[in-house]
C-alpha cells in the first residue's frame, strides 16, 4: 500500500558536479540548498542583493551583475534611521550612507566575477506578487516596512513573467556561454496574500518556468514545490507558523535534490564531506583527553588526505580546527 504520492524525478541530463560555481538566487527557500551546498564543500554565491521573491526582481538584479551596474549615494532613501536600496534586502542596510553604497557595490563586483565564471545559475521563485512604488511604477525588491499606501500591488501575468526571464536569460548565456540554469518554485505559502490569491501566485511561475524549460535547451525544474505540497501534503512538515517547511521537509527535499541533481561521483564525495562536516561539528565534554586528541588526529589525517585527493576542496577551515590552530 503506498502511503505517498509517487512523483518521477529522472536525473538532470547535465548533473551538477564538485567543482563547479554555483550562483543561487532568488526567496528565502533558496538559502536552504545554498547553505547547504556551502557547507558540503560546493563552490557557491547565494543571494547577492540578498533574498528576493518575485521574478522582476530577480531578473533585474541578474541583469545588473552581468554590467555590473554601480549603485551611487542618490539611489538609497532613508527610513527607519538607516539608509536603504528599493533593490536590495535588508542586510544591505545601514546607519552609514557611504557604508551602504560601499556594501553594495561590492556585492555587485563579486557577483559579476562569479557569474562569468559559474557553471550553474538557481533560481527559486515565491510569488509573482511584484510591489510598486506608487508615484513612480518602479518595481521594488523589498518594501523595507515602508507605509503600504507608498506602494502598488501588482501579480504579474505569466507573459510578463516570461518576458523578464527572456530577455534575462539571453544577456546571460551571451555573457557566459557555458551557463545552466535550474529554476525551482519556493514551497513557502505566502498566506498574507490569502489562500486563493497564493495560489494563483504559484501557478503562474510553474506555467512561466515551464515554458522557459521548454524554449531553451540549457534550462531544467526541481520539483522542490510538488515535493512539498504534493508528496509531503501533511501541517506536521511545515513549522508552528503554517507556512515554512519544517526541518524534516526541508531534509526530505535536500535528498531529493541530491538524487536528481548530482552525479554519482559527487553523491560518493558529498558523503565523505558530510563525515568530516559532522566531526567537526563534534562538541566534546573533556577537550584535555587523550580520547578527544587521537579523535582530533584522525579527523586531521582523513582531511588533508581528502584535500589532497580533491584540490577543489576548500577544507581550510576543519584542517584548522582538527589541528589545533
Amino acid at each position: 500500500m503506498e502511503f505517498q504520492l509517487p512523483i518521477s524525478l529522472p536525473p538532470l541530463p547535465v548533473p551538477i558536479r564538485y567543482g563547479e560555481k554555483v550562483l543561487l538566487t532568488g526567496s528565502c527557500f533558496t538559502e536552504h540548498i545554498g547553505n547547504a551546498l556551502g557547507e558540503w564543500k560546493f563552490d557557491v554565491l547565494q543571494n547577492p542583493n540578498g533574498i528576493l521573491f518575485d521574478p522582476a526582481s530577480v531578473a533585474s538584479s541578474l541583469v545588473s551583475y552581468i554590467r555590473p551596474e554601480e549603485y551611487t549615494e542618490s539611489d538609497l532613501f532613508y527610513l527607519n534611521e538607516v539608509w536603504q536600496s528599493w533593490q536590495h534586502h535588508g542586510i544591505f542596510s545601514n546607519m552609514d550612507r557611504a557604508a551602504a553604497v560601499a556594501g553594495i557595490n561590492a556585492s555587485q563586483r563579486r557577483a559579476h566575477a562569479f557569474l562569468k565564471q559559474a557553471d550553474w545559475l538557481i533560481i527559486t521563485l515565491g510569488s509573482a506578487f511584484s510591489y510598486r512604488l506608487a508615484d513612480t511604477g518602479v518595481a521594488v525588491a523589498n518594501c523595507h516596512r515602508a507605509p503600504a499606501q507608498g506602494f502598488r500591488k501588482h501579480l504579474m501575468a505569466i507573459e510578463e513573467i516570461h518576458a523578464a526571464f527572456d530577455s534575462c536569460l539571453y544577456q546571460l548565456f551571451n555573457f557566459n556561454p557555458r551557463l545552466k540554469v535550474l529554476f525551482t518554485i519556493s514551497p513557502v505559502r505566502h498566506i498574507r496574500d490569502g489562500v486563493v490569491d497564493n495560489n494563483r501566485s504559484k501557478a503562474r511561475l510553474i506555467e512561466a518556468v515551464h515554458h522557459l524549460v521548454n524554449k531553451f535547451d540549457r534550462i531544467w525544474y526541481f520539483p522542490a514545490y510538488e515535493l512539498v505540497i504534493d508528496v509531503l501534503r501533511d501541517y506536521r512538515f511545515y513549522d508552528v507558523d503554517m507556512v515554512h517547511p519544517n526541518y524534516p521537509a526541508t531534509q526530505f527535499v535536500l535528498e531529493k535534490f541530491i538524487q536528481q541533481c548530482l552525479d554519482a561521483d559527487a553523491r560518493e564525495l558529498l558523503e565523505e564531506v558530510k563525515k568530516i562536516v559532522i566531526a567537526r561539528k563534534h562538541k566534546p565534554f573533556h577537550p584535555a583527553t587523550q580520547a578527544h586528541q587521537r579523535f582530533l588526529a584522525e579527523q586531521y589525517s582523513r582531511t588533508v588526505a581528502l584535500a589532497e585527493r580533491y584540490p577543489f576542496l576548500n577544507l581550510t577551515e576543519e584542517i584548522n580546527y582538527f589541528s589545533g590552530k
